[in-house]
């Protein structure tokens, strides 16, 4: 709004159409390859018969187009004002959804209205990005104030908490992208890198903990090493200095050759103790730099090597008597411990044969073999990127990842020309949450990532999902039009 001589003048934005574009052209290539995916060879019904998955997703589209006109007419001041409203109204559906959804498919997150059935999980994307915005969007806001940083930690982890308890893993790491945004806004790196670290901790601590290096498994073995060299390198980094690093390395070294020429004489050397010892010098040896130059950043570090160490003695106990039996499974056929063909790995089994079965040009529309005759589970669904595969090969499933780069850069785009703390933060969120289902879907459909139960933005069959992307993106596109307003 502008004020010029007592007048109120409306400054008119105009809409993002090259996103909008994007939108019908994905929602439109959904619809088919959705009815291609779902296709009965015996009882073929049309796109336009509203009994089969086409139709139905049909009906579903003409809703989210009522939807997103209808969010476009809202004015932009709505959605920040009533964020917080919204966030406590989806978090009330999480709870009644957790006490009274039945069982589906191993979780209970869906809550059945007559013919409808919605998962309110999906749409507390939208609704956990616009708090945050709003939160982000204060005076004065500064993230790393401890009150502000538990703040945004508690809108974030609430409904993670609420989604896991509903087995919907999925759906709860998505939340968890959102620390993208944080980082965006000023979260120091640090964190972002002990997220990452704590990724390989994981994998190589269950990844190899089958094999005994002395007292500890070979993932312990080298993790303990790992974070030797990270911490090293974490001095390297924030405090500039080249000596400490080498000398950590040196020390390292020392130990592992005194422990070698101990052998040649005959006696027996534990490698597992041999790398405890290391790490245990390694801390004393970040005790003495603290005390010595009197320097947070010294036991920052400290805290980090043995935060890192609680965490790897942690994975396995977490690994066994927290994740349920099918997620361990799922987890050992991702990492190659396992093959399981026709339990746990049998949807990825099936699904890169029918990728590899499309070759460089595919098959043809509605000439897939492997989802015709329903050889891959969940085809239409999560599983819907290796019906791309099959019937238009390498080609057609490089050109749909291409659109889906272009559509991420062009939102990153749209995030960073706002105006507002406010838009940018919302722009950024919503940027995350399609990047992190785009690269998780299709990680896992193609055997790179555990099968975790996310969509594929527009593609794969559902109404929930569908609206809640729909409100997601055009959303943004409101906020986007009113960004010159005063």
């Amino acid at each position: 709004m502008i004020y010029q001589g007592g007048t109120d003048r409306v400054e008119k934005g105009k809409i993002d159409w090259m996103t909008v574009g994007f939108y019908f052209l994905f929602v439109i290539l959904g619809w088919l390859n959705i009815y291609a995916a779902s296709f009965d060879l015996e009882n073929a019904t049309g796109l336009f018969d509203l009994s089969g998955r086409a139709g139905s997703q049909l009906v579903w589209i003409g809703s989210s187009l009522l939807l997103a006109f209808a969010l476009l007419k809202i004015d932009v001041r709505f959605y920040e004002t009533y964020a917080f409203l919204f966030y406590l109204i989806g978090i009330a559906l999480l709870l009644i959804t957790l006490v009274v959804a039945k069982e589906i498919n191993g979780s209970r997150s869906w809550l059945i209205i007559g013919p409808v059935r919605l998962q309110p999980a999906e749409f507390m994307k939208f609704l956990i990005a616009l708090s945050l915005a709003k939160v982000f969007n204060s005076y004065g806001f500064r993230l790393m104030e401890r009150r502000n940083l538990f703040m945004v930690s508690a809108i974030i982890l609430l409904p993670v908490l609420f989604v896991i308890a509903q087995s919907e893993t999925g759906t709860a790491l998505v939340y968890l992208s959102l620390i993208l945004v944080l980082y965006r806004e000023g979260l120091p790196g640090g964190f972002l890198f002990m997220g990452i670290a704590a990724i390989i901790y994981f994998v190589l601590g269950i990844k190899f903990s089958d094999i005994d290096v002395g007292i500890i498994s070979l993932g312990e073995f080298i993790t303990l090493l790992l974070i030797i060299v990270f911490s090293g390198s974490m001095i390297r980094n924030y405090l500039k200095v080249l000596n400490p690093l080498l000398m950590l390395l040196l020390l390292t070294a020392a130990i592992f050759l005194a422990a070698y020429i101990l052998s040649l004489f005959g006696i027996s050397i534990d490698w597992g103790v041999t790398a405890l010892v290391a790490f245990s010098v390694s801390v004393l040896y970040l005790v003495f730099l603290f005390f010595r130059y009197r320097q947070k950043n010294f036991l920052y570090i400290l805290l980090f090597m043995i935060g890192s160490f609680l965490f790897l003695e942690s994975v396995e106990y977490v690994f066994n008597n927290v994740l349920q039996p099918h997620q361990q499974m799922r987890i050992k056929v991702t990492l190659g411990m396992e093959q399981d063909l026709s339990g746990a790995g049998y949807h990825v089994g099936q699904s890169k044969i029918a990728i590899g079965s499309g070759g460089l040009t595919g098959k043809g529309f509605l000439n897939g073999t492997q989802t015709k005759l329903k050889y891959v589970p969940e085809q239409d669904t999560d599983f819907i990127f290796c019906t791309i595969g099959e019937e238009h090969g390498f080609i057609g499933s490089a050109v749909i990842l291409l659109l889906f780069v272009v559509f991420i850069l062009r939102l990153l785009h749209v995030a960073e020309r706002q105006t507002s703390v406010f838009g940018r933060v919302y722009g950024y969120s919503v940027t995350s949450i399609f990047l992190f289902h785009l690269v998780i879907n299709v990680g896992m459909v193609i055997g790179i990532m555990p099968v975790i139960g996310i969509p594929l933005p527009f593609f794969s069959y559902g109404g929930s999902s569908l609206w809640g992307f729909t409100i997601l993106l055009f959303i943004l596109l409101r906020i986007d039009k009113s960004r010159n307003r005063n």
